[in-house]
């Protein structure tokens, strides 16, 4: 299993869970953890999602999340589960 962690953070708005979750379904990324806190108006995510079927690039769906962030006013980040691991290890 390929598995790439997901992070969104910024101002609450109406959607972004919805946006978000309809593009993973559309390039065929299943949500294997999902975590979502809104605190004082700011909104944070973490999702671990698996990418071991998806039907675009790995580039490709880091770009496009990036674009659908900006469109929403929040930050988009799509990062191996690996490289997530190694950058916040202790």
């Amino acid at each position: 299993m390929n598995r790439t962690v997901i992070t969104v953070v910024g101002r609450d708005t109406v959607g972004i869970i919805a946006r978000v979750c309809t593009y993973l379904a559309e390039s065929n990324i299943n949500i294997l953890d999902i975590s979502q806190t809104i605190v004082q108006g700011y909104f944070n995510m973490m999702m671990i999602v698996d990418t071991s079927k998806m039907s675009k690039t790995f580039d490709t769906v880091q770009d496009q999340m990036s674009k659908i962030g900006e469109e929403l006013g929040v930050q988009v980040k799509c990062q191996r589960e690996e490289i997530f691991d190694m950058m916040h290890r202790i």
